[in-house]
C-alpha cells in the first residue's frame, strides 16, 4: 500500500497521533536553514511538510516531501506537493524533472506545463516551449496565462498573426483589456510597427484611465527610441505628478533622457518574461498571491535581472513575513540600477520588520541626507518612527516630506497629511493635528479613515460633539465592515453616556475583529455601565489574552479587581 494511502487509512487508529509527535520532534530547523530531515520517519516527515507548507515555509516543505518520496517516490500527492514547492521558491531546476511526473499523473496540471514552458524557452527549443503553451488550459485558475504565453512563444516562431490571435482570447475575461492592450503594444514594438505600438498603448491608457509605471516607463522608451522625447519626458511628468513622493517617480525625475534607451523587450522570452510577470502583478492579491508567485518567479527564471519582478517578487515575500528572504532579494540589486533606490527603501522595510530599527533608521535617514529633494525616504521614516511611538520625531519627518513635495511643485497628499495629524495628535499637539486632518479632509472629502480619526479626536476631548459623531457614522457608512471604524464608533456613543448604542456597535466590532484587544476592552467597559458585570469581567480577561500595548495592561489588571469607577470616563482603549 502507498504511504499516502496507507496514512489515511490509519487516520482512526493511534498511528497518526504517533506521526504528528514524530513530526513535532523533527520539524524544528537551525535559525536561517531547513531542518535535518535523515532521521524523520516518512510519515512524520509528510506531517512536517504540511506544516511547513501551511506556515509558507516552502523550502523546508519541499524537503520533507522530499524525504517521503525516497520511501514512496510514486506517490501523486507528494509528487504534486514537492513540485509546486519547489516551483513556488524558485528552484526550476529540481522542479523540472518533478513536473515531468506530475504530467504523468495529471496531464492538465497547468504549473507543470509553465515550468516546463520556460525551461524549453531558455534551452532555445521554440517548437517545445510553443508545444506547452498550447497545452495551457482555457478554464480554471491558470486561463489568464495561456493567451499570453501562446502570443509571445507564437512570436517566436514569427507568427504574429498568432500572436494577437492568442492575445484577444483575453476578450472573454472582464477587466483584462488594459493587460491584452498593453501586450499588444509590446509586440507591435518589437516587430517594428510604431504605428501599432503607439495606438495599443494609448488603448491602454484610455482603458486604465491611470498611468501606471510600467506603461509610463514602455510609452516614454518608445517615444525616446523614436526621437521624440519632448513626449517622452511629459509621460514622465505626469506618472510624476500623479504619483507624487512615491519611489518610482523619484527615479524618473533622475532620468536625464539624453541617450537613445535599449527597447524594453529584446526578444520573444523577455516578452515572455515581461507577460509573467504583467500577469503577476495583476493577479497579486491576497486570495491569489500564490499565482502571483508561481508567474513571478517564472517571469525571473527566464530574465533574472528583470528588476521590477524583483522588485515583486520582494514585496509578495514581505507580505508572507519572510522578511530575511525578501531582504536577500533587494540587497541583490546593483546600486547602478534606475531602481536602486526603490529597493534601498525595501532594504529599510525588511531591516524595520526584522527588528533592527536602528539600522533602518539610519539607512532612512542617509538617503533622505543623499537625495535632499526626494520625499520617500522621509514618508518612510516619518512612518517607522510613529510605528515606535516615537511621535513628534515622526511629525518631523513627514514636516520635511512635505515641505520637499512643495518645493518640486508636486501635489500635496492626504495620506501625509493624516498621518503627520496623527503624529500631532499622538505627541499632544493637539492644534496642529487638527489642522492637519481638517486640511486632509479638505484634500479627500469623505475619507473614512480620516473622518474616523478626526470625529473620534473631537468627541475623545470632549468636543464638537454631533459634528464628530456624524463623522463617525459616515466612515461606517462608507466602510461598514471595518472593525476598528466601527468601535470607533461604540466608543462614541459610549463616551457620550449611550451605553445601550455603544454595545450595539462594539458587539459588531467584536464580531468583524474578534482578537483585537482594545475592541474586547471597550466592549467589557460598556456591559460594565450597562449592569453586565460578569461579561464584563469576560471580555477584559479576553483583553488581556490578546496582548495589549504595555501602558493598557494594568488599567486592564485594575478593572477586573475593582471594576470601574463610578465617575470614570475611559477604558484601556
Amino acid at each position: 500500500m502507498a504511504m499516502i494511502d496507507w496514512l489515511k487509512s490509519a487516520a482512526l487508529t493511534g498511528v497518526v497521533i504517533g506521526a504528528l509527535a514524530a513530526a513535532g520532534a523533527c520539524a524544528a530547523a537551525p535559525a536561517g536553514g531547513v531542518a535535518d530531515t535523515s532521521s524523520a520517519s516518512p510519515y512524520g516527515a509528510y506531517l512536517a511538510g504540511r506544516h511547513a507548507q501551511e506556515k509558507g515555509s516552502y523550502e523546508a516543505a519541499a524537503r520533507w516531501y522530499e524525504q517521503v518520496l525516497r520511501t514512496d517516490p510514486r506517490s501523486a500527492e507528494v509528487i504534486s506537493r514537492t513540485f509546486l514547492m519547489e516551483a513556488d521558491d524558485g528552484h526550476f531546476d529540481r522542479a523540472v524533472p518533478l513536473a515531468n511526473e506530475a504530467l504523468k499523473l495529471d496531464s492538465s496540471d497547468a504549473v507543470a506545463d509553465l515550468v516546463l514552458l520556460v525551461e524549453r524557452a531558455k534551452a532555445g527549443d521554440k517548437a517545445g516551449a510553443l508545444a506547452r503553451a498550447e497545452a495551457l488550459p482555457d478554464d480554471g485558475l491558470h486561463r489568464y496565462a495561456g493567451p499570453l504565453a501562446r502570443a509571445w512563444t507564437r512570436m517566436a516562431m514569427g507568427n504574429l498573426p498568432g500572436a494577437v490571435a492568442a492575445l484577444q482570447d483575453l476578450d472573454k475575461f472582464d477587466g483584462f483589456a488594459p493587460l491584452e492592450y498593453f501586450q499588444l503594444g509590446m509586440i507591435y514594438d518589437f516587430v517594428g510597427n510604431a504605428a501599432n505600438a503607439e495606438e495599443y498603448y494609448k488603448k491602454t491608457l484610455d482603458a486604465t484611465g491611470q498611468l501606471n509605471w510600467r506603461l509610463a516607463d514602455a510609452m516614454a522608451n518608445f517615444y525616446q527610441r523614436h526621437g521624440r522625447t519632448d513626449e517622452a519626458k511629459a509621460i514622465y511628468s505626469r506618472f510624476v505628478k500623479e504619483n507624487a513622493g512615491s519611489e518610482l517617480a523619484e527615479s524618473v525625475q533622475s532620468d536625464k533622457l539624453t541617450a537613445t534607451p535599449a527597447p524594453l523587450i529584446g526578444s520573444a522570452v523577455d516578452g515572455l518574461a515581461e507577460a509573467l510577470f504583467d500577469l503577476a502583478s495583476v493577479v497579486n492579491r491576497p486570495e491569489t498571491v500564490d499565482l502571483a508567485l508561481v508567474y513571478d518567479r517564472c517571469a525571473l527564471a527566464l530574465r533574472p535581472n528583470l528588476t521590477v519582478a524583483q522588485l515583486l517578487l520582494a514585496d509578495i515575500l514581505t507580505d508572507q513575513e519572510k522578511f530575511q528572504q525578501s531582504l536577500a532579494i533587494v540587497t541583490q540589486i546593483p546600486a547602478t540600477s534606475r531602481y536602486s533606490w526603490s529597493a534601498q527603501l525595501r532594504v529599510a522595510a525588511n531591516l524595520e520588520a526584522l527588528g533592527r530599527i536602528d539600522q533602518a533608521t539610519a539607512q532612512l535617514q542617509a538617503m533622505a541626507a543623499k537625495e535632499p529633494r526626494w520625499a520617500s525616504a522621509e514618508i518612510q521614516l516619518g512612518d517607522l518612527l510613529r510605528g515606535q511611538k516615537r511621535f513628534a520625531e515622526a511629525a518631523d519627518a513627514y514636516s520635511e516630506a512635505i515641505k520637499r513635495l512643495k518645493a518640486e511643485g508636486m501635489p500635496p497628499r492626504w495620506a501625509l497629511y493624516y498621518s503627520r495629524g496623527i503624529a500631532y495628535e499622538r505627541s499632544n499637539q493637539w492644534s496642529l493635528a487638527e489642522a492637519d486632518l481638517e486640511h486632509a479632509l479638505e484634500l479627500k472629502p469623505d475619507q473614512p479613515l480620516v473622518l474616523n480619526y478626526l470625529g473620534y479626536s473631537w468627541i475623545d476631548r470632549g468636543e464638537k460633539l454631533h459634528s464628530g459623531l456624524k463623522m463617525i457614522e459616515k466612515a461606517v457608512e462608507l466602510r461598514p465592515d471595518d472593525g476598528y471604524i466601527v468601535d470607533s464608533l461604540g466608543w462614541a456613543h459610549y463616551r457620550l453616556g449611550d451605553y445601550a448604542s455603544a454595545v450595539e456597535y462594539l458587539e459588531k466590532a467584536l464580531e468583524l475583529v474578534p482578537e483585537d484587544p482594545t475592541i474586547n476592552d471597550h466592549l467589557g467597559d460598556a456591559y460594565w455601565k450597562s449592569g453586565r458585570t460578569t461579561e464584563a469581567r469576560y471580555q477584559w480577561r479576553r483583553a488581556l489574552q490578546f496582548k495589549p500595548e504595555k501602558e493598557d495592561v494594568k488599567p486592564i489588571e485594575a478593572k477586573l479587581d475593582s471594576g470601574l469607577p463610578t465617575a470614570t470616563r475611559a477604558g484601556g482603549g
